[in-house]
């Protein structure tokens, strides 16, 4: 058993340390472990408190505390709290600067990004939460400023807005990145645009005729087209673009039947590009929401049997 005037040869004190005779020697020469005295041969002793110290010091240069802060630690310059509120700091920096990369390094990975790419994505992974602010700001107002003026054109931005928590996850560092690029390209922005002035123009109809959803409308009158299997191009599917263009109509009065087709067959393909879906998809990834649902089905059914009629 130990007792209090137990000591221990270096060797000893490594078998019970789990260090080795070198880290050990290496800790006593710089004075973070002193020996309690040494034998007639000259060789260091240590006491009880050494194994305690060492394994102090051990976890401490685990945890990534240099030698210097361990020593004053050791001899209580510094109170381990002080230190460990530190290194905690410290570490919340590495670990976001870890994320940061890894999401771009993944993204390079997935799009197979050249050079140029990578370095774009780099620098939008570094932004700052004010500059990702003006970034994501400049980009709505590039698509609704001056485009209608009320509450629901707010309302509108807000929900587009992206909102990076303090500690993001890898999955929303990666769709940041993403979203980021995407709303600084010019056809994206303009496509935007082009669909927010449509809604404008469906607000704008009067308060006695009824503003046309063509999401909402396509979802009704398509989605049962699509569960029962109706084919776009089949005589099923006719009486059901007549119903699509019966809402749409509204909004084109003085248009024949095929020039009413063609209008709503070039809104919905402006809905149903797929940059703006994947756009929602990264916004909800970003602000922790539920995954939108996808109109990508029924609005490709719909653009088909559109061209099917008007060829």
């Amino acid at each position: 058993m130990d007792g209090g005037g137990t000591l221990y040869s270096i060797g000893e004190l490594a078998g019970r340390t789990g260090l080795t005779v070198k880290a050990i020697r290496f800790y006593s020469e710089h004075g973070i472990v002193v020996p309690a005295m040494r034998s007639q041969a000259g060789y260091r002793l240590y006491g009880i408190e050494a194994v305690a110290r060492l394994e102090l010091v051990r976890t401490l240069r685990d945890l990534g505390v240099d030698l210097q802060t361990v020593r004053k630690v050791v001899h209580r310059e510094l109170s381990l709290c002080e230190v460990a509120e530190v290194h905690a700091q410290a570490l919340t920096v590495q670990i976001h600067t870890l994320f940061l990369r890894r999401a771009v390094l993944a993204a390079v990975a997935r799009r197979n990004a050249t050079p140029e790419e990578m370095n774009l994505m780099h620098q939008l992974a570094k932004l700052s939460e004010r500059q990702r602010l003006l970034l994501i700001d400049d980009f709505l107002k590039a698509s609704f400023g001056g485009v209608g003026a009320d509450m629901a054109f707010e309302g509108i931005g807000r929900s587009m807005t992206p909102v990076l928590p303090d500690n993001p996850s890898s999955e929303q560092m990666e769709a940041w990145i993403e979203l980021a690029e995407l709303s600084e390209d010019p056809d994206f922005r303009a496509l935007v645009r082009q669909l927010a002035e449509a809604h404008a123009a469906e607000r704008a109809v009067g308060p006695t005729r009824p503003h046309p959803d063509i999401g909402a409308i396509t979802r009704d009158v398509v989605g049962p087209a699509l569960e029962s299997g109706v084919e776009p191009t089949s005589p099923e599917a006719v009486p059901m673009v007549g119903t699509l263009a019966v809402h749409y109509a509204p909004l084109a009065d003085g248009l024949d039947n095929d020039e009413l087709l063609r209008r709503l067959l070039v809104h919905l393909s402006a809905v149903a590009d797929p940059r703006r879906e994947r756009y929602l998809q990264l916004l909800a990834v970003i602000n922790g929401w539920p995954p939108p649902e996808s109109l990508a089905p029924m609005l490709g059914w719909s653009i088909e049997a559109l061209e099917a009629q008007l060829q």
